[in-house]
């Protein structure tokens, strides 16, 4: 098994215990600083991914037996990221104004032409994987995740947001580790209420004060900035993960997420999203987007071979699911007579899904 090393400090604790670098994985690492060091240790089978390198480090190491990938120039992120980002990093500069984050930078060059070119493609590929990877080292335990789905739309301040803010909430209390799509609406209130550790009365007030900026449209800025004052104001320190999107990057990833795995490939985010939360699968009221989801859970339940590979899906919304948006039919009728018919679950208040997911 390779040896994994994301950090200098394992970097040096490895160097020092092995005297050896052969078939280690170097991820990311500056080690312009340890060009000493490297000259003196076998590197045979060694892989040194997006590491910064001297030139003769580079030209040395390769003629010893190590594989150097270079770093791709010219993307504004790292395609060979060991760790998830964070709140803060994605919005970086966000006092002057939300075109200066990382997080917009970023969409904002997937909008040009440059980025469908094949060495951009390749790092947008590789920035996936090694996202992926790093999610799975955080979710070590894919049972324990509970994956809430929701629109968008759901703003600030409504019944809804609440709502979804208490399911969160729930959850969390209840052990499960919450992860959402990691954007606004439903998303955001879910992972507030997954982050919260307060009474639930100052849940409700933190929902009060986000209210004061109600969307994120025409401001992203501001929408972010509120999230933030309201995670200083309140105890927002429990683990949640947010799993948002460039491809839909209009719509401006949640500061609530302790961490977030945010993806280039919608495809690849929502697969391994729903292959991580394997206590369950809540959706709230949302449109296309949450619906696609309802029906990719279901597919992988309907094929199942095993009760032990299927995921829990509960509807939260007898009215809106039976009528307003008709997924619940559809499902029911699919579902029926297949091992997945007692894993299905259309609920009205967050007390039963918290009944049927325990």
């Amino acid at each position: 098994m390779r040896r994994e090393i994301e950090t200098l400090e394992e970097f040096d604790a490895h160097v020092r215990a092995e005297r050896s670098l052969v078939g280690c994985l170097l991820q990311a690492l500056d080690l312009r600083g340890r060009a000493d060091v490297l000259e003196k240790v076998a590197v045979q089978n060694a892989f040194f991914l997006g590491c910064r390198l001297k030139h003769r480090s580079a030209v040395d190491l390769a003629a010893r037996g190590a594989a150097v990938f270079p770093r791709l120039p010219q993307v504004p992120f790292d395609a060979y990221r060991p760790t998830l980002y964070t709140p803060l990093e994605l919005y970086s500069d966000v006092a002057d104004g939300y075109p200066a984050t990382t997080d917009a930078r970023v969409y904002a060059w997937t909008l040009r032409g440059r980025s469908r070119l094949l060495d951009a493609s390749l790092a947008q590929s590789l920035h996936d994987h090694f996202v992926s990877d790093a999610l799975l080292e955080v979710v070590t335990s894919p049972g324990a995740g509970v994956g809430i789905m929701g629109g968008h739309s759901v703003g600030r301040g409504t019944p809804e947001y609440e709502q979804a803010a208490r399911l969160g909430r729930g959850l969390a209390d209840a052990g499960n580790l919450v992860m959402t799509g990691g954007g606004p609406g439903a998303m955001e209130a879910a992972n507030l209420g997954a982050s919260f550790r307060g009474s639930p009365e100052d849940l409700t007030r933190a929902c009060a004060v986000l209210a004061e900026v109600p969307s994120f449209t025409p401001d992203p800025g501001a929408w972010a900035a509120q999230g933030f004052a309201v995670k200083e104001r309140f105890d927002c320190t429990r683990l949640n993960v947010g799993v948002p999107t460039w491809f839909y990057g209009h719509e401006p990833p949640n500061v609530f997420p302790t961490l977030i795995a945010k993806y280039f490939d919608n495809a690849i985010r929502e697969d391994i999203l729903l292959r991580l939360c394997g206590a369950g699968l809540v959706y709230v009221p949302g449109r296309a987007g949450t619906t696609q989801e309802i029906f990719q859970a279901l597919t992988r339940n309907y094929y199942a071979l095993e009760s032990g590979q299927i995921r829990p899906m509960v509807l939260l919304g007898v009215e809106y699911w039976t009528h307003e948006v008709p997924a619940w039919p559809l499902l029911a009728s699919l579902a029926r007579g297949r091992l997945m018919e007692s894993s299905i679950h259309l609920v009205d208040t967050v007390d039963e899904v918290l009944e049927v997911l325990a």
